[in-house]
């Protein structure tokens, strides 16, 4: 009997009730009562959606006996499915899911000779190990002072951890080195041998499951709770954004789907496109289609039911819904206005919040604020402005570069009117223009070109702008095939709603899905504070040091590989850093191994990102490709939050998904970027002063970021420093709790 598993972290959705995918096979409808409605039928289904993107997914359908029990199986099942910190499990937690795995699988006729009950979980490791060779472990465990014997000591493991694996930016106050009872825990968790524990030791598997286990993740798990204020304006963060939601191919032909919008509110994505266009009679029910191409069309109404189902159930925080408004009809579009008041009910944000009136100079309302609201972003009827119920015709092709759309929205009427308040989109004149007007309520839509024009030719007044007011940026329209530009361009000048095709799965929105995954899935991530305060001022194409921002030098050495493909083929590993212009740096590249998927070890040296000048808005992606160029999988990491040392890296796939085995060892450095010119500096102050001193200029470079250059500080040695040593002086910043001292060298001076 064959079996199939689904994993649950491959299931994008639960739903039960009228929301439950229905079976259109007639005799199965029969079957569940569906066909004469016996005692809500639909009430007691569950659906499970699936799928490895958001295009081709699939429905699987149970019933359960009570309506109840369908109720609590959708929702828990959900909740296992969205949660992320098993989404982003340990090594041995993908290990463990492998065997459960093979055990629902037990009864294929591949596996009648394996005994259900003999095959244990240390069986199976013992089986992985064997098919795995890993000497990189070994390796490892005597350079860390084996030598020669089958165990580490519990203070050689302490030393291990404090040291080498140790983040030299924490504060060390807040996050102090574990202590001999707390390593003595990590011991016992990961040590079987009972011998050993008593001698506190661990042994070589012992090890290498630590290296595999929670406490030596690659990202802290708490990076992917809510890190971020929530309580600032929402023109501080990035939105998760969506361009022509309802695609599911091109953009000239092709199916339009309502399934669409769910999927991608599933996300996280926080702003999704609706393009409304005047349904035809007898129904004259607005619909939802790309204008004037051959790609299908969806019912207005179905789409906000779609939306209202699904908007909040991964993320609580504000939804914005981007109307482009061709219905020339005034009595369609009170249907519009009538259709989002009656479906949305409260979570429809209709009058502005009393603290935040519709006033110059008052900003926006933060994501914490607006929790659970859908706002409304459309033109706006004013008193000066009269209804003109036509459009404005352009020559076919005419901006189609630009505008990507047939033909310009048309006016609202005053029941959609009423329904905009904190996202209402004006024509951009200019940077001046917008500063005059002091409207942070008003927003601007960029055609990716002429948002590229701002950046190169203003990039400090649109850092300036963003700090304020929403801008939206959308991708050119002879992109046809639905492929998407790079969103790191527009982050770097704080653009917010940098919207993309989700339905095209390509390099822009795997960055795009990794970098959104932090911060809870919220679809909100807040800009760097430099990108938020009035009084600083950022030229993203910087490459010099930014005031008050220390960089990072970030190495990566891929160590090993494992499991990565079923097939007999070579297979290389590619790195590449995202952020600022000067940050940017594509791609370092492993050699390929010899026909070797299951265990590939590399020689490479480590691939080393000198300076990085902007480390919370940079990014690391680490991707897997077979010798052919075929993509295994990815992972996409916030420098920020990069642990140093080794670890493992649990690959995922396009759509963000965890791959069961698929995985990388690497050895990561994160350090505090020091010019050359002040390095032997540093390493003779840090040598020849006094341990006092040593010990502050450690906590001064590791808990609070400084760097040897840019503030001088005068400090009093009583030793001789050569005249060479005197810029070393230079530091970035002081903040204290007790932990720096100021001592005056000013005597020494020439």
């Amino acid at each position: 009997m064959d079996v199939e598993i689904v994993d649950i972290s491959h299931i994008r959705d639960t739903r039960t009730g009228r929301f439950a995918k229905t079976p259109k096979d007639l005799r199965v409808r029969e079957l569940l009562g569906l066909v004469k409605g016996e005692g809500n039928a639909e009430g007691k289904l569950v659906t499970v959606v699936y799928g490895n993107d958001l295009v081709n997914v699939s429905f699987l359908n149970f019933q359960a006996m009570q309506e109840d029990t369908a109720k609590v199986w959708t929702e828990e099942l959900f909740n296992l499915a969205t949660n992320i910190l098993s989404q982003n499990a340990s090594r041995n937690t993908f290990l463990f899911k492998a065997i459960v795995r093979r055990h629902g699988l037990i009864f294929s006729s591949q596996a009648d000779g394996i005994k259900l009950d003999e095959f244990t979980w240390e069986k199976f490791q013992s089986f992985l190990n064997n098919l795995c060779m890993r000497p990189e472990i070994d390796h490892i465990f005597m350079e860390l002072g084996s030598k020669g014997k089958p165990f580490l000591s519990l203070d050689q493991l302490m030393d291990f951890i404090n040291h080498k694996q140790r983040d030299s930016r924490l504060n060390e106050v807040l996050y102090p080195p574990l202590k001999r009872e707390q390593v003595r825990q990590i011991m016992e968790k990961y040590e079987t041998n009972a011998s050993q524990l008593e001698r506190d030791q661990i042994s070589l598997m012992g090890f290498g499951k630590f290296l595999g286990g929670d406490e030596n993740a690659v990202v802290p798990p708490e990076r992917f709770d809510i890190m971020d204020d929530m309580n600032q304006p929402l023109s501080h963060y990035f939105i998760n954004s969506s361009h022509n939601t309802y695609l599911t191919v091109g953009q000239l032909t092709g199916p339009s789907s309502v399934e669409m919008y769910r999927q991608v509110l599933l996300t996280g994505c926080r702003c999704v496109e609706l393009d409304c266009w005047k349904g035809r009679p007898p129904d004259e029910e607005p619909i939802i289609t790309h204008g004037f191409t051959m790609t299908t069309e969806i019912p207005f109404k179905e789409v906000i039911e779609a939306i209202a189902e699904s908007a909040f159930k991964t993320s609580p925080y504000p939804v914005i819904l981007s109307f482009e408004n061709h219905v020339d009809s005034t009595r369609q579009q009170a249907k519009m206005a009538d259709y989002c008041r009656s479906i949305f009910g409260d979570a429809l944000l209709i009058e502005p919040l009393e603290k935040y009136p519709l006033v110059p100079g008052q900003p926006l309302p933060s994501p914490q604020e607006l929790m659970g609201k859908i706002l409304i972003k459309n033109k706006k009827k004013h008193e000066h402005r009269t209804w003109n119920g036509g459009s404005v015709r352009r020559r076919p092709g005419e901006g189609a570069e630009e505008q990507g759309t047939a033909y310009s929205e048309v006016n609202a009427t005053e029941e959609m009117s009423t329904l905009v308040n904190y996202i209402e989109p004006v024509k951009f004149k200019s940077f001046e223009v917008a500063t005059q007007r002091n409207k942070y309520f008003e927003m601007s839509s960029f055609v990716e070109t002429k948002g590229m024009d701002a950046l190169k030719n203003s990039p400090i007044e649109f850092v300036e702008y963003n700090k304020k007011q929403l801008s939206r940026i959308y991708p050119k329209g002879t992109r046809v095939d639905s492929s998407n530009y790079m969103p790191q361009l527009f982050w770097n000048v704080g653009c917010q709603m940098v919207a993309l095709n989700f339905q095209t799965l390509d390099l822009p929105m795997q960055l795009n899905m990794g970098v959104f995954e932090y911060n809870s899935r919220s679809g909100y991530l807040l800009k760097p504070e430099f990108m938020r305060r009035t009084d600083k001022h950022f030229d993203p194409f910087t490459e010099t040091i930014v005031d008050g921002i220390v960089a990072n030098t970030v190495k990566i050495k891929i160590v090993s590989g494992q499991y990565l493909s079923d097939k007999k083929v070579g297979v290389y590993v590619e790195v590449d850093m995202f952020g600022l212009p000067a940050d940017t740096k594509r791609k370092y590249r492993t050699k390929t191994s010899n026909s070797n998927s299951m265990d590939p070890v590399w020689d490479d040296e480590p691939f080393v990102f000198v300076k990085v000048v902007l480390p919370t808005l940079a990014s690391l992606r680490v991707a897997v490709f077979e010798e052919n160029g075929k993509f295994i999988g990815h992972r996409v990491l916030p420098v920020v939050a990069l642990r140093p040392g080794y670890h493992y890296i649990n690959l995922k796939n396009e759509l963000n998904q965890p791959l069961l085995l698929a995985s990388l060892l690497v050895y990561n450095e994160v350090q505090d970027y020091i010019p050359n010119r002040h390095q032997g500096e540093e390493a003779w102050l840090c040598s020849h002063g006094p341990p006092a001193l040593r010990t502050n200029i450690t906590r001064l470079e590791r808990s609070f970021h400084l760097t040897f250059h840019s503030v001088t500080i005068a400090i009093r040695l009583r030793v001789k420093v050569p005249h060479e040593s005197l810029n070393v002086l230079r530091f970035s910043g002081i903040a204290s709790a007790g932990t720096v001292t100021v001592i005056d060298v000013t005597g020494f001076l020439p």
